[in-house]
């Protein structure tokens, strides 16, 4: 059996939520021609950044994510606002979450960040050459906490669990495999 397609039978946007919305799809399987409803979550696009100091340190961020009513270890990212480029909103991510600005912005490719149920990409881009700028510039529902970590701690961190978000995850290994040819993976 080859995968194809399924017809759209209906879709409906049923309500907006701010930074998502809620799609209802009618969909046919070529396969057994039956109907089934499908619920997307519609986003903007998203990014992530990978910001490096010439002593080859990585900005990272800490921040609650009501999701899993925890604090999580990440890299700094965010929604891509109306009218911006994914690149734009990385330059302006880095800045308000953590102070810092890039030398240079490199984009790294995008991911899907959840096929099944969204509509989105999550862009990563390679901040290198980065230094303190000036004072985080946070909207009202982001505590941040900014730390610097050897890049060569990364792996172990990721292996430990406490970088455990998958898209950060997704970010790094675009950064290990293909832009660092894997020297520090593994």
């Amino acid at each position: 059996m080859v995968a194809r397609p399924w017809e759209v039978i209906s879709s409906e946007q049923e309500k907006l939520y701010g930074i998502f919305s809620l799609r209802t799809d009618r969909a046919r399987s070529p396969r057994t021609g039956l109907e089934h409803d499908f619920y997307i979550l519609e986003s903007t696009e998203w990014v992530n950044i990978i910001p490096i100091t010439p002593e080859n340190e990585i900005v990272l961020i800490r921040q609650y994510r009501h999701g899993i009513r925890a604090v999580t270890l990440e890299i700094p990212g965010g929604l891509v606002e109306d009218g911006a480029t994914p690149e734009d909103t990385a330059i302006n991510e880095l800045r308000e979450e953590t102070g810092y600005q890039a030398r240079q912005m490199i984009p790294l490719g995008s991911v899907l960040a959840n096929p099944a149920i969204q509509n989105n990409r999550c862009h990563t881009f390679l901040a290198k050459d980065v230094f303190l700028a000036g004072r985080q510039d946070l909207d009202d529902k982001e505590d941040i906490e900014v730390l610097l970590r050897p890049l060569s701690e990364i792996p172990g961190l990721i292996r430990e669990g406490e970088i455990n978000h998958s898209l950060i995850l997704a970010a790094f290994l675009r950064y290990f495999m293909e832009y660092n040819g894997g020297r520090h993976w593994g």
